[in-house]
């Protein structure tokens, strides 16, 4: 299934702020169950493991929605 892709005008900092705040919100609703099922038992190793690629999700998003409002020189 491909991925749904929304398209939103960031015109300033607010803009960005807000969608950054709604995007990682999201990516928590996503991926937070892999976070909470580690959480329940699965030992320390499983829990970083689930927290850094949550962690890496919400950067990646990041980097590549200011990759876009950079553009490229």
């Amino acid at each position: 299934m491909e991925p749904i892709q929304d398209t939103t005008t960031i015109a300033n900092r607010s803009d960005f702020a807000q969608w950054a705040i709604e995007r990682a919100a999201a990516i928590v609703a996503e991926q937070g169950g892999t976070l909470a099922l580690a959480a329940r038992g699965d030992g320390d190793e499983a829990i970083a493991g689930a927290a850094n690629a949550l962690g890496q999700a919400i950067v990646d998003a990041m980097l590549e929605v200011f990759d876009g409002l950079v553009g490229d020189d």
